[in-house]
């Protein structure tokens, strides 16, 4: 299988060959600081099955071993690379995929660091678009 996807700009896109390890939505702290969001959905793949195709993203070392890699221009949030713990490994922020209901999630990691009210989501009333 062949999955293809980019930053919201579209300044950046690449394509995977294959199929991911696991896709888990994490909750660690350093996802959420560099997501700005409560949890962020990996999909893990060998690193030799990423191709990036256009542009070129940005890397920073986000917190010891950490390489997080993002669109320079949007700031799309795109790929975590961590060789010490997940060598051989690139995950890919499975929102930037063209179709990310290609790869939902089968697990939760760093449930540690889960924002409390996180747990509670399915409990709050839910509107298709805006409320009126």
């Amino acid at each position: 299988m062949t999955y293809s996807g980019h930053c919201m700009c579209g300044a950046i896109r690449y394509q995977l060959a294959g199929e991911p390890n696991v896709v888990a939505v994490c909750h660690c702290s350093d996802c959420q600081r560099s997501a700005g969001a409560p949890m962020v959905t990996w999909a893990m793949f060998p690193d030799a099955a990423l191709t990036v195709t256009q542009g070129q993203p940005k890397t920073i070392n986000s917190s010891g071993t950490a390489m997080r890699s993002f669109c320079g221009d949007c700031g799309t949030g795109l790929f975590y690379r961590n060789a010490a713990i997940l060598p051989g490994i690139v995950d890919i922020q499975s929102s930037t995929l063209d179709d990310p209901e290609a790869l939902p999630p089968t697990m939760q990691i760093q449930t540690a660091e889960r924002l409390g009210w996180v747990k509670q989501l399915h409990a709050l009333p839910e509107f298709e678009r805006f409320p009126e």
